[in-house]
């Protein structure tokens, strides 16, 4: 990605599109970037489902997840130079053309090598498309609409991981793993006919310029490293198994050539001159950790209630269904209020209400009922309404026009790389702090413990053995073992959360408009 994103031709003048164009055009590219970020979750909850019907493992299903999100962390920087060569529209149909005929062919795939295969090239497509998103809207509506612009895209970019897991385990159960890939054809149909006819008028300039093969090496290589080494570290106990270690190592070394060779050549795949504007780096910074600790709770919660609370898939989903709803519906209104106010208030006070939500989670126990458990997700909804939309207007208000499709891949590359780190991470933490509190509760079901003994006289008179009746036992502390856990996490995240305003606070304030 060169150091000029975009262009326009000399003295051109940008057609306006205005009412239902305008509206079609915005409806397109939304359900294009909910398309891209739906299928990051949606394969999740359908991998054994996936796994035993192509004959394989559970741990090599997860490979279909894997290699998406490689594929679409690789394809996020080279998005400027991209569509330097072949005009951002033709890039963006042509995206959505080639990740919705991937979707068929993983639909179709026989065998998992195959569907490997078709998974990388369908993340490659998607790549482009959720950045070109963003280039388009902003292309399309005028300066001074561009809060409203991003806030039609913050609706789909948040509320598709949440989606995600339900539509998936929907589909699953009731027809099949392949159409969690058909149900993409039609509505990849659609966007890519609907934005081609209002998008078309607002093509931009080509520019010629070479790759950097070299930097494009080293950069397939260190995040495909890191992420095999986040997806493999918690199945092999981390850097104790020499292959993780070797990832790691390889991962590092390739980062630092990585960042050696941008900085020297004229024509970089990642343009490192954007991080030189104040908002664009510490905005990038804010969003990346952000995220990271959004996911990571978001996917953290429903893995506790349906590994040790028993709650079904849907329940899990009615769960967090609160976070989607609230932020379709807030979304709108704080678009239309993003271009008024300081966009730093706004992303503010959504780690505010982020810290509050959280908190309300780290007082749950195995006792907490659902109505319990969905307000704080009400409560998270609010703030992920005032978050997104107004940290890409911090991240971009600063940007040149010429340099937004290169500023956009990249802030969104290392958002996408944080939200698998921040998840990797929490899990892996959860684990953890699991093992401790499972120590610690061990030590007090000894004999004399009259809780203890007076539960395994209940048990008694029930009819359990006294192996029954230590089976119990041991389920009892293993959920409350990850229950307390999960507290701890919530309740740091909270704090996390509150410690990332002074930090959102260095960036300055928004320009004269």
């Amino acid at each position: 990605m060169s150091s000029a994103g975009l262009a326009e031709s000399p003295g051109s003048t940008l057609p306006e599109l205005v009412g239902g164009t305008r509206l079609a055009g915005t409806l397109a590219l939304s359900l294009a970037t909910f398309m891209g970020v739906l299928d990051i979750s949606v394969a999740n909850v359908a991998i054994p489902a996936t796994a035993g019907d192509l004959g394989v493992s559970p741990d090599q299903g997860t490979w279909v997840i894997t290699s998406f999100a490689v594929a679409t962390a690789i394809a996020l920087p080279l998005t400027g130079w991209l569509a330097q060569r072949i005009g951002a529209v033709r890039l963006f149909v042509v995206s959505v053309v080639l990740f919705t005929t991937l979707s068929f062919l993983c639909g179709v795939a026989p065998s998992i090598e195959t569907l490997v295969v078709f998974r990388v090239l369908q993340g490659a497509a998607a790549g482009p498309m959720i950045p070109l998103s963003q280039v388009l809207l902003l292309r399309a509506y005028p300066p001074r609409q561009m809060g409203t612009a991003l806030s039609a895209l913050a609706v789909t970019t948040l509320a598709a991981p949440v989606v995600g897991p339900l539509l998936g385990g929907w589909l699953t159960d009731n027809w099949s793993w392949r159409w969690i890939y058909f149900v993409n054809v039609p509505v990849g149909m659609t966007c890519s006919l609907v934005a081609w006819r209002v998008f078309q008028p607002l093509e931009t300039a080509i520019l010629r310029k070479a790759l950097d093969a070299t930097g494009l090496a080293l950069l397939i290589v260190w995040v495909g490293c890191l992420q095999v080494t986040l997806d493999l570290g918690r199945h092999r106990d981390w850097f104790d198994s020499p292959l993780v270690l070797g990832l790691a190592i390889a991962s590092a070394l390739s980062f630092i050539l990585f960042l050696i060779r941008e900085l020297a050549v004229d024509n970089p795949v990642v343009d490192l001159a954007l991080f030189r504007i104040r908002n664009y780096s510490i905005g990038t910074l804010v969003l990346s950790l952000a995220y990271g600790l959004f996911l990571g709770n978001l996917v953290l919660l429903p893995l506790w209630l349906l590994q040790h609370l028993g709650y079904t898939a849907t329940l899990a989903g009615v769960v967090l269904a609160p976070v989607g709803v609230l932020s379709i519906a807030a979304t709108p209104l704080v678009g239309r209020y993003v271009d008024r106010f300081d966009p730093r208030v706004m992303v503010s006070g959504s780690f505010v209400v982020f810290a509050l939500s959280l908190w309300l989670r780290s007082r749950f126990s195995t006792d907490t009922d659902l109505t319990a458990l969905m307000l704080p997700s009400l409560v998270q909804g609010a703030g992920t309404a005032m978050f997104f939309a107004p940290i890409l207007a911090l991240i971009l208000a600063r940007v040149p026009p010429a340099r937004v499709a290169a500023a956009s891949g990249v802030a969104n590359f290392l958002r996408y790389t944080a939200g698998a780190l921040g998840t990797s991470l929490i899990v892996t933490a959860w684990d953890w702090r699991s093992a401790l509190h499972r120590s610690r509760l061990v030590e007090s079901t000894y004999d004399g413990n009259a809780p203890l003994t007076e539960l395994r006289g209940v048990l008694a008179s029930a009819g359990f053995s006294p192996q029954q009746q230590m089976a119990v036992i041991e389920q009892l502390v293993e959920q409350q073992a990850s229950t307390l856990a999960v507290n701890d996490l919530f309740f740091s995240s909270a704090v996390s959360f509150v410690l990332l305003l002074p930090l959102l606070w260095m960036a300055s304030g928004p320009p004269d408009r």
